[in-house]
């Protein structure tokens, strides 16, 4: 599998069959993608430890890997919409 280091090696596809046939012989370099993140206000994180199913945490991890991410950074955004989902919710319920 051949890694892609830059953007400019992406080539422009007339259509998914031949987007598909050349992503099944490449992938991006993590550090590629990990460089393109639009970072908006970056705080200062802490550090905090879970426990996963050893399960739970390989299927995370491959689900990951078929989006390109990180997959400590897909948890994190799945608990970024699911917090915003929440307090959502938790506004429509308050009195005015």
């Amino acid at each position: 599998m051949k890694t892609i280091q830059t953007w400019n090696e992406i080539p422009e596809f007339e259509d998914e069959k031949e987007e598909a046939e050349f992503w099944a012989g490449h992938a991006i370099d993590s550090r590629l993608m990990n460089a393109s993140v639009h970072r908006q206000n970056v705080r200062e994180s802490t550090t905090i430890t879970l426990r996963f199913d050893p399960q739970m945490l390989s299927r995370i991890k491959r689900l990951a890997r078929h989006r390109y991410l990180n997959y400590q950074s897909m948890i994190k955004q799945w608990l970024s919409e699911r917090l915003e989902e929440e307090i959502a919710k938790q506004g429509d319920h308050r009195e005015p």
